[in-house]
């Protein structure tokens, strides 16, 4: 007997961590988020969740903001060529509308959308539908970016991805601009971001002044022999 209620805490205690949480009195969806920073592989994985509902024969939509015309401009694209059709809106109300019927609905650089994302994530979930949203958790410059701090917090499940910092080789989550544009979107590549560290862009963000008085103070530091 003490057996059985051991089987049957352990059961209870890891169901929440199973991916399929269909609740079948109630008709009710819910939300993933995956973000990271860029090339961390955000894209990769919506679309590998895409693809396996299609798999499943259940009907999906998949939206993206219509400025991202970085590779295509109808499909979803990864850094690694990975891709999905997609359809380009410009703006969040666009998605309700479209996204009737479906099953699963996948949005892609949520960043970019102005903050009605949330409550149309929210409304799609209450009706039914997966939601599975992609998008950068942080500018170039480190803080929250746009939709996205609210979008983690009301949903179900949130997967943060990592990149490889490409100086100290440790896991990444900063995006670091390499152009000098100072503009908050700046759709880009390898040529105007690289992924880093906490380590490296802390280094990367300091300001020239910033490191002289640095060096300075080091220096004045150093015991005269």
């Amino acid at each position: 007997m003490q057996l059985q209620n051991l089987i049957l805490f352990k059961a209870e205690k890891y169901k929440m961590f199973l991916e399929n949480t269909v609740n079948h009195k109630e008709q009710f969806g819910w939300i993933e988020v995956i973000c990271g920073s860029m090339f961390s592989g955000k894209t990769e994985e919506l679309i590998r969740r895409l693809k396996r509902a299609k798999f499943a024969k259940q009907k999906v939509e998949i939206f993206k903001p219509a400025i991202d015309r970085r590779y295509h401009d109808e499909m979803v694209v990864s850094h690694d060529s990975n891709e999905i059709r997609s359809t380009p809106v410009p703006a969040a109300a666009n998605i309700a509308i479209l996204a009737q019927g479906c099953d699963v609905v996948g949005i892609d650089e949520a960043q970019f959308f102005d903050d009605e994302i949330v409550k149309i994530c929210n409304d799609l979930a209450n009706s039914g539908i997966r939601v599975i949203v992609a998008g950068l958790d942080m500018d170039f410059k480190g803080n929250p970016f746009g939709p996205m701090p609210a979008l983690m917090a009301t949903a179900e499940y949130v997967t943060k991805v990592h990149a490889v910092c490409t100086r100290t080789g440790n896991l990444a989550h900063f995006s670091h601009r390499k152009a000098d544009d100072e503009n908050l979107v700046l759709l880009g590549e390898t040529e105007e971001y690289e992924p880093l560290s906490r380590a490296a862009y802390f280094h990367a963000m300091q300001k020239p002044d910033d490191e002289e008085r640095v060096s300075a103070k080091q220096t004045k530091q150093q015991p005269d022999f």
